[in-house]
C-alpha cells in the first residue's frame, strides 16, 4: 500500500510549500496513521468538461504525496454504463504506474422511490458497479440513500427500503470481494441516529460507513464523528466542516485527535468543493491534514 517516494523533490510539492512524507503509517505513539487519498470529486469540473484526463490526475496525486485516489464512477467513460474491460484495465494500470491504489468508486444511485422497479434499476445499477470495481481493484463502492420522500409512505417504511436495498447489493458484493459503503450525504437520512440504524441493521460484513465530515449538520459534529467512526471504513475529508450554523473551517488538530485515539489506519480521502483553483485548494488540505497525523 505505501507507494515509492522518488517524486518527493517535484515542482508540485515545492510548489505547495511542503515536502511528501518519507512514508506514512507508523505515528510516534506507535499507532498506524491513515494512508491519504484524493477523492476525485475534488476535480469533477475539470474532469466532466474534459480539461484534465485521468492520467493527469493520477500524476498530480502521485506528486503531491497522496497514497490513492477515490475514482468516482462519473469520471470513468461511458458511465452510468459499465465500460468494456479494456477501458478498466487501462485505468487500473495507469494508476498503477503511477505508484497509486484505486481506493474506491461509487455511483449516484436513489433507493427512496415508491416504485419497486425504480429501487431495483438502482440496484442493478450499484451491482454493475460492484462487477466493475473488482476489475479495476476498487475495494469498495460508495452509495447514497437518495433523496426523496413520497407522500403516504412514513419515514420508516422509505429506511426500510434503504436497508433492503444496501443489504441487497452488499450480499451481492461480498461474492467479488468488494465493498459496498453508504455515505451519510445529507439526503433523506440526515440524523445520526439513524445512520447508526442503518449500519446496524445491514449484516454484512461486506458492508460499511463512509464518514462523511461535512455531511453533519448538528450543533457539534465533532461528538457524532466519535459516535460514527467505529463503523467507518473510508472517509469524506473535507475543508469545512457543518454545524446547525453553517459551514465552517475544519477542526483538524481536534479531528485528527479523535482518528488517532480511536486508531483508524485505513485509507482517509481528503475532497475539496467550491469555487478556486481545485490543485491550489487540495495541496492546502493535504498540508492542514499531515500537519496534524504526527
Amino acid at each position: 500500500m505505501f507507494r515509492r517516494t522518488f517524486l518527493k523533490t517535484s515542482s508540485l510539492a515545492c510548489m505547495a510549500g511542503f515536502v511528501k512524507p518519507e512514508k506514512p503509517g507508523m505515528g510516534d505513539d506507535g499507532k498506524i496513521r491513515p494512508a491519504i487519498s484524493l477523492n476525485a470529486y475534488s476535480f469533477s469540473r475539470p474532469l466532466l468538461a474534459h480539461e484534465m484526463s485521468l492520467q493527469e490526475l493520477f500524476q498530480f496525486a502521485a506528486e503531491t504525496g497522496f497514497m490513492g485516489v477515490d475514482l468516482t464512477a462519473y469520471y470513468i467513460p461511458e458511465y452510468p454504463e459499465v465500460p468494456e474491460d479494456k477501458t478498466l484495465f487501462d485505468i487500473k494500470k495507469m494508476a498503477f504506474l503511477q505508484g497509486l491504489a484505486l481506493t474506491g468508486t461509487g455511483v449516484r444511485n436513489d433507493f427512496t422511490s415508491a416504485d419497486p422497479e425504480i429501487r431495483a434499476k438502482e440496484i442493478d445499477l450499484v451491482k454493475n458497479w460492484i462487477v466493475a470495481a473488482a476489475k479495476l481493484g476498487a475495494p469498495y463502492v460508495r452509495v447514497f440513500a437518495g433523496r426523496e420522500s413520497p407522500e403516504g409512505h412514513t419515514r420508516n417504511e422509505i429506511k426500510s427500503w434503504v436497508i433492503d436495498a444496501l443489504q441487497e447489493c452488499a450480499d451481492f458484493a461480498s461474492s467479488y470481494g468488494v465493498m459496498v459503503t453508504f455515505q451519510n450525504h445529507n439526503d433523506f437520512i440526515v440524523a445520526t441516529e439513524d445512520i447508526i440504524d442503518i449500519m446496524e441493521k445491514v449484516n454484512s460484513e461486506w458492508f460499511g460507513l463512509m464518514l462523511d465530515i461535512g455531511s453533519l449538520p448538528v450543533p457539534d459534529p465533532y461528538k457524532d464523528i466519535e459516535k460514527l467512526i467505529r463503523y467507518a471504513v473510508t472517509w469524506q475529508v473535507k475543508e469545512n466542516i457543518k454545524t446547525n450554523e453553517g459551514s465552517v473551517p475544519t477542526d483538524f488538530p481536534r479531528l485528527m485527535k479523535i482518528v488517532n485515539e480511536q486508531n483508524y489506519h485505513g485509507f482517509f480521502p481528503l475532497e475539496t468543493l467550491g469555487e478556486g483553483d481545485p490543485r491550489k485548494k487540495v495541496q492546502a488540505l493535504y498540508k492542514r491534514v499531515t500537519e496534524n497525523m504526527i
